[in-house]
């Protein structure tokens, strides 16, 4: 089982709102998913970003592959950095 962790759409017509959420890369976009890891609303300025620190950097851990999206969010909230150290063993 491929995981990934991707954006789900949530809210309201022209008013998006996302979800971080750790999902299997066969289920569709707003489909079945394995845990919430954070929250996105780029409705907002600036946006805001939510992100489960723990919760993120179990799953890039256990493999799961962030989409292009969620890993410049991930970036930005820092969590890349953390992820980048903790693996080289700083």
């Amino acid at each position: 089982m491929a995981v990934k962790l991707r954006l789900k759409r949530m809210g309201a017509k022209k008013r998006p709102y996302y979800r971080i959420v750790a999902a299997d890369s066969r289920s569709p976009r707003d489909g079945r998913f394995i845990e919430t890891v954070g929250t996105y609303n780029p409705i907002t300025e600036p946006a805001e970003i939510k992100v489960d620190e723990e919760k993120a950097i179990k799953w890039l851990n256990d493999g799961a592959m962030p989409t292009d999206t969620v890993r410049n969010l991930l970036s930005k909230a820092g969590v890349m950095k953390k992820f980048h150290d903790e693996k080289r063993g700083n």
